[in-house]
């Protein structure tokens, strides 16, 4: 079984990167949580696809990831406006909107350096609180368990991210001082998350088949995660954080799609 799941996995890791669909409206409530959660995720994946070109980490791909991401979040973002359903949810997009327009800036345009990453990871922890603020106010809004789903399933696509921009950041020494720590505190809720939705009587058995396959590449991915940078794996570490990140990313996102869809 487990092998089953990996060569699955497997296969679909090779692809460049993960294929959202297209601009277009807000089909209800569990849609909007699960576009607006994908915004804490893209802006801790645009930190992390930086900060592996600057190393020389599978390059080409995380070109591809960055300008992917960065596309994706401008059109999201012009969807969850027009979407907000009351004044606080729109203002908090606006406010988004505003320390968005400094964050795309310091990831397009130059060279990734030490001191750009540094300045890129400031701005995507600020992104990422708004992000985060406006995910939960449309989850309140939604009062639904199948809401809390989509919230806390796409929360892991974010964690998935978060562990990976840390770990990275650690080996190109760019990371602050807590970055070991914010890894730690990823992972735990991540564990305690997956815990959550595996116990959920609302999973159909697509989505319980989904849940086992994310165990099984969350191990793959944990052991990266777990595995000391040292100068002579330093290459090896690196990418394989990028690769196992990306693949996780991936069955956590077709959950949450799952999540959406049900009534």
């Amino acid at each position: 079984m487990k092998r089953r799941f990996f060569l699955k996995a497997s296969g679909a890791a090779s692809l460049s990167s993960l294929v959202w669909p297209a601009f277009g409206q807000m089909v209800n409530l569990n849609d909007a949580i699960n576009k607006a959660g994908r915004q804490r995720m893209l802006s801790q994946r645009m930190a992390k696809a930086y900060i592996q070109l600057g190393m020389g980490v599978d390059q080409e791909r995380s070109k591809r990831i960055l300008d992917l991401s960065l596309s994706l979040f401008d059109r999201q973002l012009v969807e969850l406006k027009a979407f907000a359903p009351t004044p606080e949810i729109r203002n908090t997009y606006l406010e988004k909107e505003k320390i968005w327009l400094g964050y795309k800036e310091s990831l397009v345009g130059t060279t990734p350096s030490p001191d750009g990453a540094r300045r890129v990871l400031a701005a995507s922890e600020e992104v990422l609180k708004l992000a985060h603020a406006a995910t939960v106010m449309l989850e309140k809004t939604s009062s639904t368990v199948t809401g809390r789903l989509v919230n806390i399933s796409g929360r892991q696509r974010m964690l998935s991210q978060r562990m990976a921009k840390f770990y990275q950041a650690l080996a190109w020494n760019v990371a602050p001082g807590n970055g070991a720590v914010e890894i730690e505190s990823a992972r735990k809720d991540f564990v305690a998350a997956l815990t959550e939705l595996t116990a959920s009587p609302k999973n159909t058995p697509e989505i319980k088949q989904e849940l086992e396959l994310a165990q099984v590449q969350w191990v793959f991915f944990d052991n990266a995660l777990k595995t000391p940078i040292t100068p002579p794996t330093r290459q090896q570490m690196t990418s394989n954080i990028a690769t196992t990140s990306e693949r996780i990313l991936e069955v956590m996102d077709r959950v949450t799609g799952m999540y959406d869809k049900l009534a």
